[in-house]
């Protein structure tokens, strides 16, 4: 299974619903969706939980559930469009929803009380880097320690990028690693945009919750919106549909 691959096809189908729909969050669903595809494809278990803490992006989880077939991939049409059970966060309308998400930095505490609830399955929680500045983060993190859940798999998708610009200039959050290290967590760095690398960060044994870092771009995919922070949500115009939409293509069959 060449996951990568997957990946890009993935991205075409979230640029065509942000296309049609005129709304959506592109550059943070380019930047996480080799995270959602390692996972979904290979790394998650039948009563394994998911939550999106970053909801603003879940067309890209949408497209996922539906080529997962949890949703008809007709769904996928009326994309934040009026009455649709595709908002533009992920609600608990939307089968494999386990938890509605969109106001930042709940993901995490909530994956803390599944993975308290149910030890014997895996809760992962995808995060922006973003939402790291949330107090309720840390205190979450200071949970799972106590809790000792080996069973808590957190993903911080690190493109290093937020809807006001660069996080280290919006609020540092400096070395991650060491901070999840001091609040007593296994700490994996990752490239959020290779799959082998994530699959083998989050395989890895740990006994303590584990939080893998995954370095990424945003807008990941093509140089009209890469690692630029306009593109958090952005609406490509005609032709920069075309040129993204040639750079993914091109991309995936070179399998860069």
């Amino acid at each position: 299974m060449d996951i990568k691959k997957i990946a890009y096809n993935f991205r075409l189908q979230v640029l065509d619903m942000v296309m049609d729909s005129k709304s959506g969050h592109i550059g943070g669903s380019m930047s996480c969706m080799d995270i959602l595809t390692a996972l979904y494809c290979e790394l998650m278990k039948e009563n394994d939980r998911f939550i999106l803490s970053k909801g603003h992006c879940a067309e890209a989880l949408y497209v996922v559930l539906a080529n997962k077939g949890l949703i008809p991939k007709e769904l996928l049409k009326t994309y934040a469009t009026f009455d649709t059970a595709l908002a533009e966060h992920p609600t608990k309308k939307v089968p494999g929803v386990s938890f509605a998400t969109g106001a930042l930095g709940h993901g995490l505490s909530v994956g803390v009380g599944m993975g308290i609830g149910q030890r014997n399955s895996k809760v992962y929680v995808l995060m922006g880097d973003g939402e790291m500045a949330e107090g309720s983060i840390w205190e979450a993190a200071m949970s799972a320690a106590k809790y000792q859940l080996n069973n808590l798999i957190a993903i911080v998708d690190r493109n290093r990028l937020q809807i006001s610009g660069d996080t280290e200039e919006v609020m540092p959050l400096d070395d991650l690693a060491k901070k999840f290290s001091a609040f007593n967590w296994e700490v994996r760095n990752c490239n959020g945009h290779e799959p082998v690398e994530i699959i083998q960060a989050v395989r890895a044994s740990h006994d303590k919750p584990l939080i893998v870092i995954a370095n990424t771009i945003k807008g990941y995919g093509s140089d009209v919106m890469e690692a630029k922070a306009d593109w958090h949500h952005g609406i490509p115009s005609g032709e920069q549909y075309q040129q993204i939409k040639e750079s993914l293509m091109h991309r995936r069959d070179k399998n860069d």
